[in-house]
């Protein structure tokens, strides 16, 4: 079976916004977006949300996305925005992430940048740092995933390259009930897609509708 390149959990607004212009992204703000945890808010609240530290939380259609984020995941590739807020070359190399020392990936996981710097390991997470088109850096995630699927974590500009480039192979995304008006757009409307993907569009007691895409 083919190796799928996967957008798994992926949050936009209702016009399509899933992050802040690049320069309004920081420390506090890391998707650069006024309150863009309104985004989240929906998988934070399932019993799955790998960052729940107390019992409880729903079931349902939202933990089902939430518990299959793992499931036959053998690497990652996110953008450099995604890993942190720095831009250019790296200053030093005391940023490591926003995840603390427990990552949530638990997968090599291949950052997408112009500017290298040395691996490193996290828990059972090891970050590479990249320079390559999409297709050369999903090859290298490809076969450190051992035969597993990859997720494209994001963000938006990344997603988009990996879509122009016609190499994803599933897209989930959850449109959240909340609008932004400006930043960067995932797409002005998801018929977008449609003329590469089916798309069946399942709406959920949360507020949120999920889309789902998978290749024509």
């Amino acid at each position: 079976m083919d190796q799928l390149l996967r957008v798994m959990n992926f949050v936009v607004a209702a016009d399509g916004i899933g992050a802040g212009p690049d320069e309004q992204q920081s420390l506090e703000q890391p998707f650069g977006l006024d309150r863009a945890e309104r985004l989240f808010a929906w998988a934070g609240a399932t019993a799955s949300w790998p960052n729940r530290t107390d019992a409880g939380g729903s079931r349902g259609l939202d933990d089902y996305f939430t518990r299959d984020f793992p499931r036959n995941i053998g690497a990652e590739i996110m953008g450099r925005n995604k890993f942190g807020p720095q831009r250019g070359p790296w200053q030093d190399h005391e940023w490591r992430g926003w995840w603390g020392e427990e990552p949530p990936f638990r997968t090599p996981v291949f950052v997408m940048t112009h500017h290298g710097r040395p691996s490193f390991t996290l828990s059972d997470t090891t970050f590479h740092f990249v320079d390559g088109t999409p297709a050369t850096v999903l090859e290298q995630a490809r076969e450190a995933a051992q035969g597993k699927d990859v997720r494209l974590g994001g963000g938006v500009t990344t997603v988009r390259q990996f879509l122009d480039a016609d190499l994803v192979d599933t897209l989930h995304v959850a449109v959240s009930p909340v609008k932004f008006g400006s930043g960067l757009r995932l797409w002005e409307s998801p018929d977008e897609l449609l003329d590469r993907f089916h798309l069946e569009v399942v709406p959920s007691p949360s507020g949120v509708t999920h889309h789902l895409f998978w290749r024509r």
